[in-house]
């Protein structure tokens, strides 16, 4: 292994808490094509178990240093041409941990466009500025007389002159920009400012108009919601250290590099041209970098918060194959009505109008019922949008006049994020090409009950709109990270091969969309898949890709029994091994758990296939294609409490959590306006992050605390006592900004309140609605 390979194995591994073996095994596999998933489920014993977050982790780290390594590798040759590079040099780029040390180091290297600096050396000022430097005593004017001439017509152009030679040299010291950027990413603060005139044009904004907090400790929506406002030129963003100490010691710390304690003519003149240096350059140089820190963190952060809520949204629990009813509510244009079976195809379709204008409602009646008893419908899923709770009372008046004779449907309320955008894709014009648009949005809201994670994939990630500032955001790096998210829970869960639609298949490992659909034609064209060895057959599909792929695909009923499991065809010879050890048939022994108890895994271990191996398939025979995913459950929304203006506070009501940001959780209590869980009213406790509490899709029980018509605003708490001790005294938060007098010279900071209904709830929910 080089050098280099075994640095980016050994960076990683700490950050993964990993050895450098593992690490080193892993990038392997990853490079010979396998993929996280693949390689976090089949081959653990290689990898010593790393797990797929580990492994997510290792990929995206494994890009970013090998950049890094390349980059290493060409400011190395750059200043090796330039005949400037020394072994001291050498080491100190091999050193570098980063890529911003790296820059730092190759600035007075790096070719550039011509500067003051460059000028003034032409013009020989140079020595100059060394004189100053070597004899503090003499006076620098009187220094300066001496190079008068030419192009520097008098002594001030000779000062500045060399000024900018030092103010360049500064610039570009590797270890004084290093000292400067810890000192600014500890001790910098962000202050926002309203432009003046943008007040009324920014309300949304208006927490954001006087606010100063650390620099190291804003919360990512702080950050995404200041840069919203910059961007959109309601405020005005500074990054610089207090102005009473903090800007002093800076100057103090570039002064030190040059040596100025004494108090020579020349010393004052290097302290003066220090502080020319930082508020010239050197600040403005922290303030581009640290921005774009912040930026890349609470880009970041954001990511993480989209990825969670989408995992959590993708892995919520399904209903099952069970016949169901899809309406997706709408008042003028109707309701529109799909049936689909239980294995999700669509049965038969309708549009009914209990509403105004037509309010045919006995019409509407008699069509709902018809449908129910024709089909034996089980479920019905009512899209939670406009009118959904005047279409879930109608449903409900509707499902009482059912005979006694026919069992009543469940009713559940789906959330519609993202149907209109599949409704209007290319995939659903080739899926129903005769059905209308909004028809094939009530689809979808059925299928998604019957099984979330199987319609979702056929909505791009982004679309589905579970996150916070998600247009904000690097769109390259959010669609990766979500990419990734969709394809570890559609292979945690398996696929059934011979029902999977191709968006759900091209998430397999080792598929794309390409193979996904040869296996859906070749499917149509001969049948379905009898077992896991006709894959085979699908052009296109390769050794590699069977291997990458089998084990995530599941075929019920059919020839081989281990099909229909997540034991990876490679490894049914050691399942049989286990089988003949029970004395049973395979079906048999397949789920029945005491059949396995006097086994010991270690008793099936060999050459090819460890311990780790073993295990899973003995807890995969236990429970065979088991999936990951919670019972199905759904809230129950209040009768009578239909609109904002039904609530109050103090009532205690069910609700789904419908997104889990940094500030808190948003739930849906069927008012059509979902309300804000703050952080702080998640639980009785001090919570971190609120995914420690609540994900996407979990029903919960909250208290609404505070209701604002006008604004559409609606505040929840979690806690137990409805939130009364916080109304009698608001607790502090540790993410506040500090508080006291404002800096010398600035206008004093406005407290931080906390991002709810009453405070920067406006800004917040305006991003979560553009997100969805």
């Amino acid at each position: 292994m080089s050098s280099t390979a075994e640095r980016i194995a050994r960076t990683i591994a700490s950050e993964i808490n990993a050895s450098a073996g593992q690490v080193t095994a892993a990038v392997e596999l990853l490079d010979g094509g396998a993929t996280v998933p693949f390689v976090a489920r089949y081959r653990k014993e290689v990898t010593g178990g790393l797990d797929d977050t580990q492994l997510r982790t290792l990929n995206d780290r494994l890009a970013y240093l090998r950049d890094m390594e390349s980059r290493r590798e060409t400011i190395l040759n750059s200043i090796k041409e330039q005949g400037k590079l020394t072994d001291a040099l050498a080491r100190q780029i091999a050193g570098a941990e980063t890529k911003s040390t790296l820059e730092d180091i190759y600035l007075p290297y790096k070719p550039k466009r011509r500067t003051r600096a460059m000028i003034a050396r032409e013009n020989g000022l140079e020595p100059l500025l060394r004189g100053i430097l070597e004899d503090r005593r003499a006076d620098p004017q009187a220094l300066a007389q001496g190079y008068v001439k030419g192009e520097v017509p008098d002594v001030k152009k000779a000062l500045e002159g060399a000024r900018d030679i030092l103010a360049e040299e500064l610039s570009e010291n590797a270890e004084l920009l290093g000292k400067l950027r810890q000192f600014m990413q500890d001790e910098a603060l962000i202050t926002a400012r309203v432009q003046p005139g943008k007040e009324q044009e920014g309300a949304k904004f208006s927490d954001y108009f006087d606010h100063s907090e650390k620099w190291a400790n804003i919360p990512s929506h702080r950050a995404l919601a200041i840069l919203r406002a910059a961007k959109e030129e309601i405020v005005t963003i500074e990054i610089a250290p207090d102005a009473e100490a903090g800007i002093p010691r800076a100057i103090n710390m570039v002064a030190a590099t040059i040596g100025t304690r004494g108090d020579g003519p020349g010393d004052q003149w290097l302290r003066d041209a220090a502080g020319w240096t930082w508020r010239i350059k050197l600040s403005l140089s922290m303030y581009v970098d640290l921005l774009s820190d912040l930026r890349k963190r609470a880009h970041e952060e954001a990511i993480n918060v989209f990825a969670r809520n989408l995992k959590d949204l993708l892995l919520a629990a399904p209903a099952g194959a069970r016949a169901t009813l899809g309406l997706d509510p709408g008042i003028r244009t109707g309701v529109k009505a799909a049936v689909v079976d239980a294995t999700g195809k669509l049965l038969e379709t309708a549009t009914i109008y209990p509403f105004q204008p037509r309010m045919d409602v006995r019409g509407s009646e008699a069509k709902v019922l018809e449908l129910i008893q024709r089909h034996g419908v089980d479920l019905i899923a009512i899209g939670n949008g406009t009118a959904s709770r005047e279409t879930e009372r109608f449903v409900a008046d509707t499902i009482k006049l059912l005979p006694k004779t026919v069992k009543a449907p469940t009713k559940v309320i789906v959330s519609e994020a993202g149907a209109s955008v599949y409704s209007a894709s290319e995939l659903a014009a080739r899926e129903f090409p005769d059905l209308d648009v909004s028809l094939r949005g009530a689809v979808s809201i059925a299928r998604r009950l019957q099984d979330p994670l199987a319609e979702l994939v056929k909505i791009e990630p982004k679309s589905i709109g579970v996150g916070q500032y998600q247009h904000d955001v690097d769109q390259r790096r959010l669609t990766q990270a979500l990419q990734a998210v969709v394809e570890d829970a559609v292979n945690a869960v398996g696929v059934d091969l011979n029902m999977a639609s191709a968006p759900l298949l091209a998430y397999v490992s080792g598929l794309g969309a390409q193979v996904a659909q040869a296996i859906v034609d070749h499917r149509d064209a001969h049948g379905a898949f009898a077992g896991r060895k006709a894959l085979m057959k699908v052009p296109g599909l390769g050794a590699k890709t069977f291997e990458q792929c089998a084990g995530f695909l599941r075929i019920r009923g059919g020839d081989e029994p281990l099909d229909a499991s997540s034991v990876h065809p490679e490894a049914y010879g050691v399942a049989r091994k286990i089988v003949q050890a029970c004395g049973r048939d395979i079906r048999a022994i397949m789920g029945d758990a005491t059949a396995l108890k006097g086994l010991r895994a270690e008793q099936f271990v060999d050459d090819k296939f460890g311990l780790p191996t073993v295990r899973d398939i003995l807890t995969e025979l236990e429970k065979p294609g088991r999936d990951p995913r919670p019972d199905f459950k759904t809230a129950s929304f209040t009768d009578g409490v239909e609109e904002i203006k039904d609530l109050k506070p103090g009532m205690r009501l069910e609700g789904t959590v419908t997104n889990v940001a940094a500030f808190g959780a948003f739930v849906d209590i069927g008012v059509h306006q979902d309300g804000l869980v703050h952080i702080s009213q998640l639980a009785d406790r001090f919570v971190k992050d609120p995914h420690e509490v609540v994900k996407a899709g979990d029903v919960v029980t909250v208290t609404v605390t505070e209701v604002d018509i006008p604004r559409k605003r609606i505040g929840l708490t979690m806690r137990k006592d409805g939130g009364q001790q916080d109304r009698a005294a608001p607790p502090t938060r540790r993410d506040e900004p500090r508080r006291g007098p404002a800096p010398k010279g600035k206008p004093p900071r406005s407290p931080q309140k906390p991002e709810g209904p009453g405070a920067l709830g406006a800004a917040l929910m305006d991003a979560m609605k553009k997100g969805r």
